[in-house]
Formats: structure tokens, C-alpha cells, sequence
């Protein structure tokens, strides 16, 4: 018969050894190193997928570098990219763009579903503070996004725009 023990029942750390069955309700505040969970390993170096309702991280949420890509805008502004991957980075042409106006560009991504929110932000290229990023709109396979320059005057930057795939189900 396996080594079974239910959850609520008080037992000491050596009572759980190789090959314990630890069965219904949850665990809280319990540590565990050195096991597997469906068969895949607790606490290792290599990253796992999980699947859950809540899910919390100590240092990190995110994707790894083979999820992630760079493109750089052509053209103009409103030059259309393709990069398919669920993080990426976008060189945004130098082309003038007004004060007080904005450019939109098409994102064209094959990781993107419409269940999906991609989010934006600048992460350099530009006069910190002048540009708003901002996802105009989704489709399967694309997202639309906007630069609006937030300052009075003309800026001629190479604004990078960070952006995320938050996949939906």
C-alpha cells in the first residue's frame, strides 16, 4: 500500500519520505523541495509550465529570451512590422511626428489571438516622458499600435516601444 497521508492530518517532516502521497485539500505554508508534481520537478533550474488559479512568483513572471525578438519601423511612423513573438522590442522610425499628434502602426503577430491584451510602453529612443504608447486595437494576428507625442513641438525620435502578449484562453 503507498505511503498516504490526507491533508489536516499533522505529521513531521520525516514522516514524509520518498514515494508520499500527500492527498486532498491544500497545503499552506508548507515547504517542498527535492519532489515532483504531476511529474515535473519542484524547485528546479529549469523553468515548467504551470497550470493554476492563482499563480504567485518570488522574482520573476514572465517569458524566457526564445519568446522575445526585436523589428525596427522602415520607413515612417506608420510603417506596418511583423515580428512574431509573445515579447518583443520595435525601433520605431526617426520621422518627424507633431506635437500633440499621433501615429499608429500595425503589429502584425502571429502569436497574438483576439482572446488576447497586448500591452505597450517606451523604453528608450526618445525625450523621456514626451511619447504615450498605446494599443489602439486587436485582432487574431495583429494589434494596432498608437505613439501620440504628449509635448508642444515637433520630435524626430527613434522611440522604442516595448510590448507584451498577455495570452488569454
Amino acid at each position: 500500500m503507498p505511503n498516504t497521508k490526507p491533508v489536516g492530518v499533522a505529521f513531521s517532516d520525516p514522516e514524509l519520505t520518498s514515494g508520499t502521497t500527500i492527498t486532498g485539500g491544500t497545503l499552506d505554508s508548507t515547504t517542498i523541495t527535492g519532489s515532483t508534481l504531476d511529474s515535473t520537478p519542484i524547485g528546479a533550474s529549469t523553468p515548467s509550465t504551470v497550470v493554476g488559479t492563482t499563480v504567485y512568483a518570488t522574482n520573476e513572471l514572465g517569458y524566457n529570451a526564445t519568446a522575445s525578438g526585436t523589428v525596427t519601423q522602415a520607413t515612417s511612423k506608420t510603417t506596418g512590422v511583423t515580428l512574431n513573438k509573445s515579447i518583443g522590442r520595435i525601433t520605431m522610425n526617426n520621422a518627424l511626428l507633431a506635437g500633440g499628434a499621433s501615429a499608429l502602426f500595425t503589429l502584425t503577430n502571429s502569436q497574438i489571438s483576439a482572446n488576447d491584451v497586448v500591452i505597450a510602453t517606451v523604453s528608450g529612443g526618445g525625450t523621456a516622458g514626451a511619447y504615450w504608447p498605446f494599443v489602439s486595437s486587436l485582432a487574431a494576428g495583429s494589434a494596432v499600435i498608437g505613439l501620440y507625442n504628449n509635448t508642444a513641438g515637433n520630435l524626430s525620435e527613434a522611440v522604442i516601444i516595448n510590448f507584451a502578449v498577455i495570452h488569454g484562453a
